[in-house]
């Protein structure tokens, strides 16, 4: 079975039940006892909370698991846990805005001896770009809408396209195409016509700032654009502002890029789902495009955007880059400045671009990464692009467990009796797992075909393997970090203004991640480092891994915070096993004929010029990066 980042957070979160921070389980018990007491019915509040009593201690340590505690032992703590609790009351009161980041600050340098290129992040204005003097302009500018971003910079810095003509020809394709994808919240209309002029009057003069000067791009609607909602796709949050914009809006400005929309991600960057309705896969629209960042994959990939900025904290970048066909780079974790984005965890958000091809992604990533002053997760390394690495210098490894087929299911042993509805509910099961192993192992042919292709163009493939360590177990990491950005909703009970409300969704799991105690999380944390030591070890033995999507590398390296590059790699044939009738959200790599299948690279901390340039050469001994979608058939 492969694991789903899904499924990994639902269950984590779900464990978060069994190790509950004792006194945020005993102030949950005492409220409850106190506002089932007045007859009024009116909601208790904190300063009248029931104080607590020993057999609320009994209570709580059960759900923490620790404990029993003998009478005279809860009789010492009493007055401990009822002091305690009056200092959760200033704090809230405080109302904290999810800008601030909490006193510590998460950095996951590799060992002593690694590589790693940290010396000042230098700008460079075409950071090893060449425009290519062949390139030429179609009779209709439509004709450029799945143009990489060098051809298109190519075309403009010869004065044979305009950035004007550009941006119209994208915003044209936004309008035309939201109605059966949904991936736009805002066009920001004339804001980027204001840009395209003034970016074809520099260029004109012979001012061309580099190659994202006068190219149209999208953001994820969790980045503050001055002038425009920020809305983070969560209900209650639509008319949502702020007075500055984003660094890396700041910093694209500054290239020159042209900002045409804000894209739909899943209510507080989860899933595919927002406040206006479910975005879309521009290669089969009955499914959803998969999130967070599902208006930018979507968008890129239905040729409405050159490139677009997302983020990811666990798979938010790399799950709708494979749904949709993209190439996404997630980097990594302190390279971009998150000054300005929405926060979901403190030490696992990362900001990153989705284009069409990894040269596009490096060249977004040049201008965006490096220290703005604010961000203090931000290191200064550098980031040094060479579109013409000799991939044959480097070493490169391969997950050999991912790309082996893997067992089949152990035959649960059958009841000796079981109800009507029990029957059904079981074979109902079982005919789901049997549908989700055919379609593995049809995808994993499209696997074993890319370690083929890349022994074809010389790379001696190394085997090796993760280390073997609980990262699932540290997820609730994540979620504790959510249930603090988010604390208001919660406690307030504006969560029941988010649009899904089910057990796997957000505001069960910030009410779940209430009882993650503290001792617990600072555990999880010291995990985390045996953890970014033991994979950063093995990125001294090589420079690349090559990997599956999904399964346990995409989240032991969103622990860890190495980068990663996800490339399409390949489509699936007529032949593909059908997809399930209903795309419930639950698992990414649902398929059906006519989808793309993805591959991922990663690489050591940092060395994200390196992996976008083995991803590039990759693409240039394939093609599937330049397929697109069909969207008006």
């Amino acid at each position: 079975m492969t694991l789903d980042r899904r499924d990994f957070l639902t269950a984590c979160t779900r464990a978060g039940i069994a190790s509950a921070l004792l006194p945020g389980v005993l102030y949950t018990l005492a409220a409850q006892a106190e506002q089932a007491a007045p007859a009024s019915g009116a909601a208790a509040k904190p300063a009248e909370l029931a104080k607590l009593t020993s057999e609320m201690i009994d209570q709580a340590a059960a759900i923490a698991g620790v404990g029993p505690f003998t009478a005279e032992q809860k009789k010492m703590m009493l007055e401990g846990l009822n002091d305690e609790r009056t200092s959760y009351d200033p704090i809230r009161a405080m109302k904290i805005p999810n800008s601030v980041a909490p006193a510590f600050v998460f950095h996951p340098l590799p060992p002593a001896g690694a590589e790693m290129d940290m010396t000042p992040a230098i700008k460079h204005p075409d950071s090893g770009w060449t425009p290519d003097p062949k390139v030429f302009a179609p009779t209709h500018v439509e004709d450029l809408a799945f143009a990489t971003v060098s051809e298109l910079a190519s075309l403009m810095q010869a004065r044979k396209v305009t950035s004007l003509a550009l941006t119209q020809m994208y915003i044209a394709r936004l309008k035309r195409y939201d109605a059966k994808l949904h991936f736009v919240i805002t066009i920001t209309e004339d804001r980027a016509l204001d840009q395209a002029r003034a970016a074809d009057a520099e260029i004109a003069a012979g001012r061309h700032r580099g190659p994202l000067h006068g190219i149209p791009w999208g953001a994820k609607d969790l980045l503050a654009v001055k002038g425009y909602p920020t809305t983070w796709g969560a209900g209650g949050f639509e008319h949502q502002s702020f007075d500055e914009d984003a660094t890396v809006v700041q910093r694209l400005d500054a290239a020159g890029a042209v900002l045409v929309a804000k894209f739909s991600l899943g209510a507080l960057a989860m899933g595919d789902k927002w406040f206006g309705g479910r975005t879309r896969n521009p290669w089969n629209p009955t499914q959803g495009s998969s999130g967070s960042s599902a208006g930018s994959a979507s968008a890129v990939a239905a040729g409405c955007v050159a490139f677009a900025i997302g983020s990811e904290t666990l798979g938010s970048i790399s799950s709708p880059s494979t749904r949709c066909g993209d190439t996404g780079l997630r980097p990594t974790f302190g390279f971009v400045p998150r000054t300005g984005a929405m926060a979901l965890s403190w030490t696992m958000d990362k900001l990153g671009p989705i284009a069409r091809s990894a040269e596009d992604c490096a060249l977004v990533l040049n201008v965006i990464h490096g220290p703005d002053g604010k961000d203090a997760s931000v290191h200064p390394a550098s980031f040094r692009w060479q579109p013409n690495l000799d991939i044959k210098t480097l070493r490169v490894g391969y997950l050999k467990s991912e790309f082996e087929e893997k067992p089949p299911a152990k035959t649960a042993e059958l009841p000796k009796s079981e109800t009507a509805e029990q029957k059904k509910k079981r074979e109902n099961h079982e005919s789901e797992e049997k549908a989700s192993r055919a379609r593995h192992d049809y995808d994993r042919r499209f696997d074993l075909a890319a370690l083929d292709k890349l022994r074809s163009m010389g790379i001696n493939l190394h085997p090796i393997e993760l280390p073997n360590l609980p990262y699932g177990a540290m997820v609730p990491l994540l979620t504790a970090e959510a249930a603090a950005a988010f604390d208001d909703l919660t406690m307030t009970g504006r969560d029941r203004l988010l649009t899904e409300q089910g057990s796997e969704d957000w505001p069960n799991a910030f009410r779940v991640a209430r009882l993650y105690p503290a001792v617990e999380y600072i555990q999880a944390n010291r995990a985390r480092t045996v953890a970014i030591q033991q994979v950063s070890e093995l990125f001294n033995q090589v420079d690349i891994i090559v990997t599956t999507t999904s399964d346990m590398q995409l989240l032991a390296t969103n622990l860890t915070g190495h980068p990663a590059i996800i490339l399409p790699n390949g489509f699936r044939g007529s032949d593909a096993p059908a997809p399930p009738k209903i795309d419930t959200g639950d698992n990414d790599n649902i398929g059906g004929p006519g989808t793309p299948v993805s591959l991922t690279f990663l690489a050591g901390h940092y060395q994200d010029a390196k992996l976008a340039a083995f991803a590039a050469a990759y693409q240039k001994a394939t093609d599937f990066h330049k397929q697109h979608p069909k969207l008006d058939e």
